[in-house]
This record gives C-alpha cells, structure tokens and sequence, in this order.
C-alpha cells in the first residue's frame, strides 16, 4: 500500500509555480493576481480561504480577500462581482460557496467572466470540460488527475466508480475519467443515493473516488485488493480528546481500506492541499491569457 501524499505533492508544484512567477518578474510581467470572495464566516470556508491567500504569497502571487457580510443582498453581490470581471489587474478570482440561503448560488456563478472563473464552475467552462477541449477544470478534480498523473497510477481500461454526483466534484470526475486521455480512458459508473446495491458496485471497482461528505462511510467490506481509493471527503467528528473538539475523518474508514489498497489519500493531508494547488494552476493559465475560452 502506499499512501498518495497530497501535501507534499502539492508543495512541489507549488515550488514549480513559484519558478514560473519568479521568470515572469524577471521578464517584467504583470505579477498574477487572484481574488477571492468571502460572504459570511462560515468556519469551513474562513480556513478555506485563509488556505488559498497563504498560498498566493508562498507562490509569489497578489492575493485580494473581499469579505462581505451574510445579509448582503444578491443585487450587491452581483455588483462586487462585475466590479471585479471587469478589473483587468485581477486574472482570475472565485466566490467562496456556500452562500446564505437568500443568495442563488448558479446565478452568482453564470455571472463571472468565464475567462476569470478559476474555480470551473462556469458553464461554459463545463462545457469545454465535456468536451474535452482547453479550459479551467474544476479545483479538486483537476488536482485528482494531477495526483492519478504524477503517481504514474494505470487508469487505462480500469473500472472507476465515482460516489457522489455533485456538480463539483462527482459529476466532472466521472467525465475526466472516462475520457480518451492519460489519466482517463476508464470505464466509469456513477453511483449516488438512488444506487441499488452500492456495494457490489464498488466490489468490482479498480479505482474508486469517494466523494460524498458521509464520515467512513467506505469499509473494508465494500472494497476489493488492490484497489486505488481517492478520499475526497473531509467531516468535523466530534472528538473529546482532541483539544479542537474534534477529528477530521474522511468517506474512507482508512485503517481498514488502507490494508486492501494499493494507492490511497490521507484525510487530512490528500485530496484538500491538491484542491488549492489547482486554483494556483487555474490562475497561472489565466494570468498568460492563452484564449482558451
């Protein structure tokens, strides 16, 4: 079994990143900028964010933090949204989810330029994504096939079963991996909460991607030897031994599934360092105005 370690691999690519700033300085290019929006003080989102500005500085990157408070009306963020479409020293920016229930999510994300979406979420992005043609992929799963793709891990012709069918993560990895491409090529079953008998299809899964948000829901039982499990979820357990309060625990019961895997994430230190990473990425491609929209 070895484990695929997400932080270490993202620190390397944060390494290369910090390479190609440093040669766009030195060319006296404009430093690349990303932004992002904060509405409320979600705990989740607060440290997400906080993740992604640290980040920026570490890579060489501008980074602009606009918070606004929970009971912002929609009209008000629709404005601080065109207000940074249309800034030209901003590349690209995201607006951190979820937001209060008054606010629609899918009109706040259609209203970003899609040129400056680096979260992917965008549907002309999504488009180009099914695709297949150049574009920004959503975060966490552009950073799974980077860590498919960097651990050299075969994915040609293997059976990958997707737990999960949000429009983040289950639903772009199902597309990813049945692609005709390296990391893809596989044949994808997508189960969710209408899946009959969800453990005889993850029994015959080669690779599985668990993303649906429910602590060790994955056991040993459900799995077969060999086979490569990426742990996308991430769940506060309460834990009175820890003086947080808490634990964090992924979809994978990793103590007993590590022990029939050949590849395996750790929750924490997996999946989620790879997600910002990819924002990096995501802004790096925006920042050289490659016309891929």
């Amino acid at each position: 079994m070895q484990i695929i370690d997400g932080k270490g691999l993202s620190q390397t690519i944060k390494n290369e990143i910090a390479l190609k700033v440093k040669e766009i300085k030195n060319k006296g290019q404009k430093t690349p900028h990303l932004a992002a929006v904060l509405v409320g003080n979600d705990g989740a989102s607060e440290t997400y964010v906080a993740n992604k500005v640290k980040s920026c500085h570490e890579v060489g990157f501008k980074s602009s933090l606009i918070r606004l408070g929970a009971d912002i009306t929609e009209q008000e963020l629709l404005a601080e949204i065109n207000i940074l479409n249309n800034d030209d020293e901003i590349d690209g920016f995201i607006v951190q989810l979820p937001l209060p229930k008054h606010i629609n999510e899918q009109r706040i994300v259609q209203t970003i330029n899609p040129e400056k979406d680096v979260d992917g979420f965008h549907p002309v992005n999504v488009g180009k994504m099914v695709k297949g043609l150049p574009t920004f992929l959503p975060a966490t799963p552009f950073g799974i096939m980077t860590m498919l793709e960097r651990y050299k891990i075969e994915t040609q012709g293997k059976h990958c079963v997707v737990i999960g069918r949000s429009d983040i993560v289950g639903t772009p990895m199902s597309i990813l991996m049945s692609r005709k491409n390296n990391p893809g090529n596989c044949t994808v079953t997508l189960c969710h909460s209408a899946t009959k008998d969800l453990k005889k299809e993850t029994l015959r899964a080669d690779i599985i991607i668990a993303a649906l948000g429910y602590p060790e829901f994955l056991t040993a039982d459900m799995v077969k030897n060999d086979v490569v499990i990426i742990d996308v979820g991430i769940s506060r357990v309460k834990d009175e031994t820890k003086k947080s309060g808490y634990t964090l625990k992924g979809d994978v019961k990793f103590d007993e599934v590590s022990k029939k895997a050949s590849f395996i994430t750790p929750v924490p230190g997996g999946v989620g360092p790879m997600t910002v990473v990819s924002l990096l990425q995501n802004t790096l491609l925006a920042h050289a105005n490659k016309k891929i929209i």
